[in-house]
């Protein structure tokens, strides 16, 4: 991609403000049951319905979390989507016990990792300069960022699969280094979490747990 220059450039800068302007004045806000779904009242699943999950939808997902805004539009998060008999066995070696039977009854789960080397899609990602000179021979400064965006990615994915009336439940107890070894030997890539998608069976759901209120987490200085 090459960055724009001039008239072109100050086209596309007029467009992309009126095109924010014509977002704001349709929907100033969402509504409290569409919050109520993406977060206030969303829960965390582990049983699921035997109903698959159609691709497309997966690939709606994706279409919305990577319109979320990174770091110098760094976009490092990678998403597998494992679904096959073949590719759960080989996740199920990572898990604890106690997540194996959450996984394996999901229709799909997401392992939901980055890529330490994201920086070298900067040109065409970020094309206003060449930001590679950031990240080239700095592997800790990389894979902070790495995490830290492909974290804020991740967030918007879960947030993105309730929008379009999916369930999550996401889980961190895995062996990392054995994902890495069965899904991405040999790869820049690194996991994160993992996250089960589908359509909950809330059967096997609890009470919700507390949060804290806003005085306790949250202070003005």
């Amino acid at each position: 991609m090459i960055a724009l220059t001039g008239e072109a450039l100050e086209q596309a800068r007029a467009e992309a403000q009126e095109a924010v302007r014509k977002v704001r004045s349709a929907c100033e806000r969402l509504d409290d049951p569409a919050i109520d779904l993406i977060l206030r009242d969303a829960r965390s699943h582990y049983a699921w319905q035997d109903r698959p999950v159609p691709r497309a939808l997966l690939e709606e997902i994706y279409e919305i979390t990577a319109n979320g805004p990174t770091s110098m539009n760094c976009c490092p998060a990678r998403f597998i989507f494992v679904e096959t008999a073949e590719a759960k066995a080989k996740l199920a070696k990572s898990l604890k016990a106690k997540n194996i039977d959450k996984m394996m009854s999901a229709p799909v789960t997401v392992i939901i990792a980055h890529d330490l080397d994201f920086w070298t899609e900067l040109p065409f990602l970020f094309p206003h300069e060449d930001r590679r000179p950031h990240f080239q021979g700095k592997p800790e400064h990389s894979e902070i960022t790495a995490f830290r965006n492909g974290t804020l990615q991740a967030a918007y994915f879960m947030i993105a699969a309730r929008a379009v009336g999916l369930d999550t439940g996401a889980m961190s107890g895995f062996s990392n280094e054995i994902v890495d070894a069965e899904f991405f030997a040999g790869s820049t890539l690194r996991s994160n979490f993992l996250l089960n998608l589908g359509y909950a069976d809330e059967s096997a759901l609890f009470q919700k747990l507390p949060r804290f209120p806003f005085d306790a987490a949250c202070k003005f200085v």
